[in-house]
């Protein structure tokens, strides 16, 4: 998930491409594959559609901009601001979140049988915006490290847990956060240094990945 596309649009794929920093948020539903398998197609779909329009909700109440649905996960950006505005802005979208779907995931429960949550990741890095693809379905996209990394994060939280890196830890420090995460074992990747990671529970961490 290196780059992650909105649907196809034409015209020149290197117009407006630029490279900025930003704060990349992903969401993705956890116990969904399985209630899913229940469902006929339209009504997964329909499910599928109610989160990722509360997530966008949410996003956009707080600043950012939602870039892509992929599977179960949405992807959001935020960066119109400083880095502690959109810190700020980012952190408490992707707690917002994780809040609002508590309703939903208890209406999914009643009627399906299968408890959901959402597992959120954030981290802080030089993105690439512009759009690419196949000649003729170039998508508008956000591209890069920072997107990989977001995704490694999002994959190493469980359900129920926001996880997010040190460079969005260090942008909170000019921030007026108040949060108490906890330490989690560093994310390795090759050839580089490891990433300190945090993590928060909505609650209690659920029994579900």
């Amino acid at each position: 998930m290196g780059a992650m596309a909105m649907p196809a649009v034409t015209g020149n794929p290197s117009a407006a491409a630029e490279r900025r920093p930003a704060m990349i948020l992903l969401a993705e539903l956890r116990n969904f594959t399985r209630m899913s398998e229940m469902l006929e197609p339209a009504q997964e779909l329909e499910l599928a559609s109610e989160f990722f329009s509360l997530a966008a909700q949410d996003v956009s109440a707080h600043g950012g901009e939602v870039y892509a649905t992929h599977n179960d996960a949405l992807l959001a950006v935020f960066s119109s601001g400083s880095a502690a505005d959109e810190a700020e802005a980012a952190v408490t979208a992707a707690r917002q979140i994780q809040l609002d779907f508590a309703a939903l995931a208890e209406t999914w429960q009643e009627k399906f049988g299968l408890r959901t949550a959402v597992a959120v990741a954030l981290h802080f890095g030089d993105t690439v915006f512009g759009r690419c693809g196949p000649a003729g379905l170039e998508g508008r996209v956000a591209f890069g490290d920072a997107v990989s990394i977001a995704e490694r994060l999002v994959h190493r939280a469980r359900a129920g847990e926001f996880v997010f890196s040190d460079a969005v830890l260090a942008a909170m420090a000019a921030s007026d956060l108040d949060l108490d995460p906890d330490p989690l074992p560093p994310l390795e990747l090759a050839r580089r240094s490891p990433i300190k990671i945090f993590g928060l529970l909505l609650d209690t961490r659920l029994d579900f990945t």
